[in-house]
């Protein structure tokens, strides 16, 4: 009997520390603004993740990974308020214990006022008051994720909104090059509007700093997927990114130096702190001496692509594949690093994926239409 009642009592100083282990991870995730991650997050976003990568593991066409991988965020979602109401229930299961005759009407009696059902109610001033708290858990912890979910959706409207207008002004997937040569084109209708670039390095600085905020704080919208399935936010920042350091490193004496050097500076951070928060391993600092993965050939293959609308480049390709190798070091490796964790469409110069397939150039329409 002594042993019984022992054990009984270890087994709610066991719940009580699952109670609070919950209440700290919904604080954390739900109310802290900045990134609290315990290990409670970690296992629902790894177990999660795992599952989800093996089931895309054999299927090697992209589009088809990407529907599959277009329920991974709310399944996310589902899992933590899963767990979250899973080990409460456990918890004050284990909590009521001593004071109800046996383990299963404990558990019930937690769930049923968990679940505000009300149908069990154990007998005794303390068991009451652990279901009064059981109860008042299990509304505060629905209530509260149901009000995660707008300000979850806000930031992705807010993210998915410059993605599209990008998209619709250097194509999709998006390629830096790309987007240089188009806004140079500009509908082939004779007048480039390169003057608008530094518009667009300004909101996109501005675009950058939120989202580091937003995904940082909120690590589930990382894997909000974009609605058409060759854009993504990662490529885009990237394409952002490469068409900041070409411009600087080909045509110096007409780019916005200014708005083009903050540019890369915000997307730099915005691609570190996100691989940082998502567990992936970086050097505090890069190497500003470092060598990236990107080839020559590369380079000069984005070169030709920008002559062949007349783009205006003003130095040498040999001149300027230094400087643009150390714009690119700072940002390659963090963002190839978030490209393959999220699996982002493979566009072209964003890095290598677990599935080796060809990387998809942007669309073009075909001869005889006006070229977007």
């Amino acid at each position: 009997m002594m042993l019984l009642l022992i054990g009984r009592s270890v087994a709610a100083f066991g719940g009580v520390a699952l109670v609070l282990t919950v209440a700290a991870s919904v604080i954390g995730k739900l109310i802290v603004p900045r990134p609290v991650r315990g290990w409670l997050a970690r296992w629902v976003d790894g177990s999660l993740n795992g599952a989800f990568s093996l089931a895309t593991g054999i299927i090697t066409d992209y589009q088809r990974r990407d529907r599959v991988l277009a329920g991974q965020a709310a399944a996310i979602l589902l899992g933590q308020l899963a767990a979250w109401l899973g080990l409460s229930c456990i918890g004050y299961g284990l909590l009521l214990w001593p004071f109800v005759d046996g383990l299963a009407p404990a558990f019930t009696a937690a769930g049923s006022a968990l679940f505000t059902l009300g149908f069990a109610e154990p007998d005794g001033a303390v068991p009451s008051a652990i279901v009064f708290a059981a109860a008042a858990t299990g509304l505060a912890i629905v209530t509260l994720q149901i009000a995660y979910l707008p300000t979850l959706y806000a930031a992705f409207n807010r993210r998915e909104t410059e993605v599209a207008l990008l998209n619709a002004r250097a194509g999709v997937p998006t390629w830096g090059p790309e987007l240089l040569a188009r806004t140079h084109y500009a509908l082939g209708s004779g007048v480039s509007t390169i003057d608008t670039l530094p518009d667009l390095y300004t909101r996109w600085e501005r675009w950058a700093a939120d989202v580091t905020e937003s995904h940082t704080t909120y690590l589930p919208l990382v894997r909000f997927r974009s609605p058409r399935p060759l854009s993504s936010w990662v490529t885009a920042l990237l394409a952002v990114l490469d068409s900041a350091a070409l411009f600087l490193a080909l045509a110096p004496k007409s780019a916005p130096v200014v708005p083009a050097r903050l540019c890369l500076r915000a997307g730099f951070l915005c691609f570190r702190r996100i691989a940082q928060t998502m567990g992936i391993r970086l050097p505090d600092e890069p190497d500003p001496t470092g060598r990236i993965s990107l080839s020559y050939q590369e380079f000069l293959d984005a070169v030709t692509r920008m002559r062949a609308v007349d783009f205006p480049i003003e130095r040498d390709p040999a001149d300027a594949w230094p400087d643009f190798v150390g714009w690119r070091v700072t940002y390659e490796e963090a963002a190839y690093a978030v490209a393959a964790a999220v699996d982002a469409v493979p566009a072209l110069w964003s890095g290598p994926r677990r599935h080796h397939g060809p990387a998809i150039a942007p669309i073009r329409p075909p001869r005889g239409r006006p070229r977007p």
